[in-house]
C-alpha cells in the first residue's frame, strides 16, 4: 500500500526535476510546468546537471548501474525545498525506489531525505498549491490517461482529473480501459514490441470510443506511445502533457 503523503504549506521555492523524455522530446511540457508553478508565486530552480533518475536500468535489473545514475542526482537538491517531477514514473522511482536502491549504503540517509521531498506535478498543484483555474478555452471533450506508476506506486489516480474538473469548458470522459497500461513500460516496449503494440491499440480504441478529440497525461512515456499510435494511424485524436494543456487553456 502506498504510504500517506503529508503535504506542506505552499513553499517559496521548489526544484524541478525535468525527466529525460521532457528534456529530449517534450521540452514545452517542462516549460509549462515551470510557468504553472511560477504563476503561483513559487520560484523554480532547475539544476542544470540533472540527467536520468535511473529507472530504465533499475527496472531492467541493473541495480549497480541504476545506483550510479541515481547517485549523481542526489547532490543536486541541497536545500530543503520540494522537488517537483512532471512524471509519475520518475517520481515513483525517486520517492519509492531510491530508499530501496541505496539500502545498506552510505548514501541511504540522503536517498531517504530526497525521496521525502518528491512530489509529482499534479499532486503538488492539487495538494500543495490548491490550484485554482480560470478556463479560457473553447468547449472540449477530453480523456485522461494516468500512468501505471502514478496510479499504483504513487496513488495519484485522482489528481489529474481533479485539475481538469476545474476547467469549466472541459468535459472529462471516462475511457473503458482507464486503469490499464498503455504498453510503453520503458524498456518493456523494446523487449516485447508485439505485446506493447497490442496494448496501445487497446488503449487508443478505448480513448477513441469516448468521442474525445484529445487525451492528456502527466507522463511523457505514455504520451509518446499513445499519441504516436494515433498519429501513425491518422485517427484524429491528439495528445498533450497535462502541464501544457492546463497552461494553454488558462494563460
Amino acid at each position: 500500500m502506498t504510504p500517506v503523503k503529508l503535504y506542506p504549506p505552499k513553499p517559496e521555492k521548489v526544484y524541478l526535476f525535468g525527466t529525460c523524455l521532457i528534456d529530449l522530446f517534450y521540452p514545452q511540457a517542462g516549460l509549462d510546468a515551470i510557468r504553472l508553478l511560477e504563476r503561483e508565486g513559487i520560484d523554480v530552480l532547475f539544476p542544470q546537471d540533472q540527467t536520468c533518475c535511473g529507472q530504465p536500468a533499475y527496472t531492467s535489473g541493473y541495480h549497480d548501474e541504476a545506483r550510479a545514475v541515481a547517485s549523481a542526482q542526489l547532490d543536486l537538491f541541497p536545500e530543503p525545498w520540494p522537488i517537483v517531477v512532471p512524471s509519475g514514473s520518475c517520481g515513483g522511482m525517486m520517492r519509492i525506489h531510491y530508499p530501496q536502491l541505496f539500502a545498506g549504503t552510505e548514501r541511504k540517509a540522503q536517498a531517504d531525505e530526497v525521496a521525502g521531498r518528491i512530489f509529482e506535478l499534479t499532486e503538488f498543484l492539487v495538494h500543495v498549491c490548491h490550484l485554482r483555474l480560470e478556463d479560457h478555452g473553447a468547449p472540449e471533450k477530453i480523456a485522461m490517461h494516468t500512468s501505471c506508476s502514478a496510479r499504483r506506486e504513487m496513488g495519484l489516480t485522482e489528481t489529474g482529473p481533479a485539475l481538469l474538473a476545474r476547467l469549466d469548458q472541459v468535459e472529462l470522459v471516462e475511457q473503458a480501459r482507464a486503469a490499464e497500461c498503455c504498453g510503453f513500460g520503458g524498456t518493456f516496449a523494446v523487449r516485447h514490441p508485439e505485446v506493447s503494440a497490442a496494448m496501445v491499440e487497446d488503449k487508443t480504441q478505448a480513448i477513441e470510443a469516448t468521442g474525445a478529440t484529445r487525451f492528456v497525461t502527466s507522463d511523457c512515456g505514455c504520451l509518446m506511445n499513445i499519441a504516436g499510435r494515433f498519429e501513425h494511424q491518422k485517427r484524429g485524436v491528439e495528445g498533450e502533457h497535462i502541464a501544457s494543456y492546463l497552461w494553454r487553456r488558462t494563460s
